[in-house]
């Protein structure tokens, strides 16, 4: 079976503490897949934060989440506090890509990696458009 394979960044800028909690449980006991998700979810607005944006409001634009991609490395349990390091790249005419790397705080076993591709949406034309410069300048600021 192939596997996918994930390239990340050298470096994160960005980092944020996030608690595993019951509800984010499968059936196994442990972080299920699609929580993982809601994780990166809450992890990609706290980074869009830290620069004055929202997935709605960037530069007066909204942003669009295009594919997914998330490699298990270990499991995570309720009451797991997990440092999740987002950086951006692979800025392109249409978007980015925003890379995650989840790790146990505690252990420092690295739970997943991820990457989310990130269109900037005009809600209101309904298309997508090219990323305002100072988007784009500011998030390449914050990477390698």
């Amino acid at each position: 079976m192939a596997r996918i394979k994930l390239e990340l960044p050298e470096t994160f800028p960005f980092s944020t503490e996030l608690t595993v909690r019951i509800t984010d449980l499968n059936y196994g006991g442990h972080l299920g897949n699609a929580d993982t998700l809601v994780l990166i979810h809450e992890a990609r607005v706290r980074f869009l934060k830290s620069f004055g944006y929202s997935e709605i409001d960037v530069e007066g634009y909204g942003t669009i989440m295009l594919d997914s991609v998330i490699l298990y490395k270990a499991q995570a349990f309720a009451g797991d506090v997990l440092v999740v390091e987002v950086a951006a790249g692979d800025f392109s005419r249409l978007g980015c890509d925003i890379f995650y790397r989840l790790t146990n705080k505690e252990t420092g076993a690295v739970v997943a990696t991820a990457k989310t591709g990130v269109a900037v949406f005009d809600y209101q034309n309904q298309k997508r458009v090219s990323p305002p410069e100072a988007f784009v300048q500011k998030l390449q600021g914050r990477t390698v």
